[in-house]
C-alpha cells in the first residue's frame, strides 16, 4: 500500500509518498508560492532534486504538478496514480467533533467548514487542498488526520477556562492544543525505545521548534498540553507571545490605539523571541547574537528555557511523577546546549545528562546518564509518517 501525505498551506504544500509495506518515503517534494509569481516544486527521490518551475494559480494546479512528478517517465517513483492507495491530509482543527483520524466525507467537510472560526488561518487551505485531491483523484480514499485530535483525551479541568461556562457551550471556548500528530509519535517511539507498554508510562513530550509546545502524556493519553484555545498560548515561541496576562491585550490596545487586526499581528507575529531579542525568530541568529554580547539575545534564550522548564515541572506533577522526557522538532532535535540547560535545571526529578551521548542533532538517542531517575531522549518527529499509520489503519478498516 502507498500513501500520499499532504499538508497544505496558505501558499505551500509539502507532501511525501510513503510505501507503507516497510514505511519508505519514495518521494517527497515541497511546492512554494502558490497563487505567487515564482512558483516552484521542489521533489526529493534518494537525495537527488526534481525541480518545476510553472505558475501554479491554485492548490488544484499545484496537486495536478505534484501527482505528475510522481508518476514522470525519468523523476517519478510510481507508473500511475493507481497505485496510490489513499491520501492522509494533516487538518489542523477537528474541533471537540474528531478525537481520532476519519475518513473523509462529505459530513465530515461540512465540519471541516464550521472549525474555519477556530482556525481561520490554517483550515482554509487544507479544505482546499482535501478539494484538489477529491477532484483530481475521485476514487481514491481521502483521510483527515488532526492536530488537535490527540489532546481530545485531555479532562474538563485541563480544558475548561475559567470565564462563564455557557462561554464554552456557545462557542468552544476551551483549550484544543496543537503539534497532536507529533506528541503522538514521539511518545509512541519513545516507549518503544524503553521496551515498554505507553500505557504504564509518564512521558513528557517537548516539540520545540520556531512554534513549540509541551505535553503531558499519561498511559499513552494526553492529559494536558501548553497551547490553547490557539496556538499562540504556553510557550514563548519563536515570533508568538505565549501565556501573557489577558490584561496586557486590551492595554495595548487602549495605550498604544491598537485594532483587533494589529494586537492579534503584534502578538503572532512580532513578539517571543523576536520580540524579546530584537534580533530574528530563529534560534540559531540569537544564539549566535548572545554569544557575541548581545544581552537581549540572551534574555530571549534565557525566558524561553524557564518557559520549558516551569512546564516541565507543571506536568510532572500534574501526572504524579514523570518516566521520560522527549525533545523534538528543529530545536529539540538540534540545539544541544538548550537541551543540557533544561535538563540541569531539572535536577530535583532526578533527571541527569550525559553530555557525550546529548552531542547529537536529528538522531533518535536517550541523552541521559544511565542512573538518571528519568529517561531523556531525542526522537526526530515524524509528523507525515503519522499521518500515513493512521491513513493505512482507517482504509484497511
Amino acid at each position: 500500500m502507498k500513501i500520499l501525505v499532504i499538508n497544505c498551506g496558505s501558499s505551500s504544500l509539502k507532501y511525501q509518498l510513503i510505501d507503507m509495506q516497510n514505511e519508505d518515503v519514495l518521494a517527497k517534494g515541497l511546492v512554494e508560492r502558490i497563487g505567487i509569481e515564482g512558483s516552484i516544486l521542489t521533489q526529493k527521490v534518494n537525495g537527488k532534486k526534481y525541480i518545476i518551475e510553472e505558475p501554479m494559480q491554485d492548490h488544484k494546479k499545484a496537486i495536478q504538478l505534484v501527482l505528475g512528478a510522481l508518476v514522470d517517465e525519468k523523476e517519478g517513483v510510481i507508473k500511475d496514480m493507481s497505485e496510490i492507495s489513499a491520501v492522509g491530509h494533516r487538518v489542523v482543527h477537528g474541533g471537540e467533533k474528531y478525537a481520532h483520524s476519519v475518513r473523509i466525507d462529505s459530513d465530515v467537510m461540512n465540519a471541516l467548514e464550521e472549525f474555519v472560526k477556530l482556525a481561520p488561518l490554517h483550515n482554509p487551505p487544507n479544505i482546499i487542498g482535501i478539494n484538489a485531491c477529491k477532484e483530481l483523484m475521485p476514487e481514491t480514499p481521502m483521510v483527515g488526520v488532526f492536530d488537535t485530535a490527540f489532546h481530545q483525551t485531555m479532562p474538563e479541568e485541563a480544558y475548561i477556562y475559567s470565564l462563564p461556562y455557557e462561554l464554552y457551550k456557545k462557542h468552544g471556548l476551551r483549550k484544543y492544543g496543537f503539534h497532536g500528530t507529533s506528541h503522538k509519535y514521539v511518545s509512541s517511539v519513545a516507549a518503544e525505545m524503553l521496551g515498554k507498554d505507553i500505557n504504564d508510562l509518564k512521558i513528557i513530550t517537548c516539540h520545540l521548534g520556531n512554534g513549540a509546545s509541551l505535553a503531558a502524556v499519561k498511559d499513552g493519553k494526553c492529559i494536558d498540553t501548553t497551547m490553547g484555545f490557539t496556538p499562540l498560548a504556553g510557550l514563548t515561541m519563536g515570533t508568538r507571545c505565549g501565556v501573557i496576562d489577558p490584561a496586557i491585550v486590551t492595554f495595548l490596545m487602549k495605550e498604544e490605539n491598537l485594532s483587533i487586526e494589529e494586537i492579534d499581528n503584534l502578538m503572532n507575529k512580532k513578539s517571543g523571541v523576536l520580540g524579546i531579542s530584537g534580533v530574528s525568530s530563529d534560534f540559531r541568529d540569537i544564539e549566535t547574537a548572545a554569544k557575541e554580547g548581545n544581552k537581549r539575545a540572551a534574555l530571549a534564550l534565557k525566558i524561553f528555557k524557564h518557559k520549558v522548564k516551569l512546564y516541565v515541572g507543571a506536568y510532572a506533577a500534574a501526572m504524579n511523577g514523570v518516566d521520560c522526557i522527549v525533545f523534538t522538532a528543529g530545536l529539540g532535535e538540534n540545539a544541544i546546549e538548550t537541551r543540557e540547560e533544561i535538563i540541569n535545571g531539572l535536577g530535583f526529578l532526578g533527571t541527569k545528562i550525559d553530555k557525550e551521548k546529548n552531542n547529537v542533532r536529528g538522531e533518535a538517542r536517550i541523552i541521559s546518564t544511565d542512573d538518571s531517575n528519568v529517561k531523556v531522549m531525542v526522537i526526530p518527529t515524524d509528523e507525515e509518517l503519522m499521518i500515513a499509520r493512521d491513513t493505512k489503519e482507517i482504509v484497511e478498516k
